[in-house]
């Protein structure tokens, strides 16, 4: 008879995972993984994530696509 295998994988993460960091469209700063910013496609072509860290979402700093060009508040 085979080995019973668990239906639920582990997710406890080792010293060897590595994390996804992401960076601040606006601010172009490393946002820890902790930190939950906004993330969004471009409102005007879709076609890039425009990714915001919450001090910048809260004063309000503008972000500018690098593949369109659109400006956003």
């Amino acid at each position: 008879m085979p080995a019973m295998q668990n239906a639920y994988p582990s997710t406890k993460l080792s010293v060897h995972d590595t994390v996804k960091t992401r960076t601040c469209t606006s601010c172009k700063k490393t946002i820890s993984p902790d930190e939950k910013p906004v993330i969004f496609l471009c409102p005007n072509c879709g076609k890039v994530e425009i990714i915001r860290c919450n001090m910048c979402r809260k004063q309000g700093v503008k972000y500018v696509c690098p593949v369109c060009g659109f400006v956003g508040p």
